[in-house]
């Protein structure tokens, strides 16, 4: 082939190569960037009330922030061995839900205050495979569904209707699971997660390996392909942001807990429970900040 034939022909070809590569990237969706969230303070928590989890409350205006612990499980809820309760999360509508679960059994348990202040009880019959404990919920935006997890290593989360908030839910019956989260990365002892978007989450993992993400205690962020619903599967992207803080008068292994995102002032909020006898004295709720 002449010079000048075979130089229009890689001219036209380098042209038709940027064109491709123009298409593709206009085509394809947008990266998912991660966040970076900055400490910006701390509280001390309890040991016995405020050790397990937290979540903010928006309705009634001016709801006090509500915790978890072993001190906080009533009496009449722990005799009959619903003992042990997670992280729990609040509809934007004023719904306060704790998850249970006991030491043996077949089901785990969802306790529910409605905005007029009355209790109710949701019992999920454990499906063919899933784990025992239950040790978070997330509510989602709009209300109607409400996620998870499992302890241990998992690439799942369950996703449920929201109890006493889904029309389809009731007390009498059997709370089912409507869907999964799959993840695209595996999670290690999740305390807890809350939404930031109808597409996005928040974890604290109480990972104390590292061999995951390269560190222990991990800040996870989920990005999910769609907002959660009963009717498909969705599929998450799993990103580690940063390590939790664990500070302490007292050496050995701290215990990453509950996790809470205010969107009314933009706050996370996490708590670290401290090793030995500092788990009286310096346990902590990290606020943080993003950027």
């Amino acid at each position: 082939m002449p010079l000048r034939a075979r130089q229009r022909c890689h001219a036209l070809l380098a042209a038709l190569v940027a064109l491709t590569a123009t298409a593709l990237l206009a085509a394809a969706p947008p990266a998912s960037a991660a966040d970076t969230w900055t400490e910006a303070g701390s509280d001390r928590a309890d040991p016995l009330t405020e050790s397990q989890g937290l979540t903010s409350v928006e309705v009634p205006a001016g709801a006090a922030n509500r915790y978890t612990g072993i001190g906080t499980i009533p009496i009449g809820v722990s005799t009959r061995g619903w003992n042990h309760v997670g992280d729990p999360d609040a509809s934007y509508d004023g719904h306060y839900i704790e998850p249970y679960q006991a030491d043996s059994g077949t089901a785990k348990m969802y306790r529910v205050q409605a905005p007029n202040g009355t209790w109710s009880e949701y019992v999920h019959t454990l499906s063919p495979g899933e784990a025992l404990n239950n040790s978070w919920v997330a509510v989602s935006p709009d209300g109607q569904w409400m996620l998870s997890g499992e302890w241990g290593t998992m690439t799942r989360f369950l996703v449920f209707p929201t109890p006493g908030v889904n029309a389809s839910t009731s007390p009498s019956a059997n709370l089912p699971q409507a869907a999964t989260v799959t993840l695209d990365h595996a999670v290690r002892d999740v305390q807890g997660c809350d939404f930031l978007s109808a597409t996005q989450l928040v974890c604290s993992s109480d990972d104390p390996a590292g061999t995951l993400f390269g560190y222990t205690k991990p800040l996870l962020q989920i990005d999910l392909t769609a907002a959660p619903t009963g009717s498909a599967n969705v599929t998450g992207h799993v990103t580690a942001l940063r390590q939790l803080p664990l500070r302490s008068g007292c050496s050995g292994t701290f215990e990453a807990e509950g996790i809470d995102y205010d969107r009314r002032t933009g706050t996370l909020r996490v708590i670290v429970v401290s090793p030995g006898f500092c788990v009286l004295t310096d346990s902590k709720t990290y606020r943080f900040t993003r950027s």
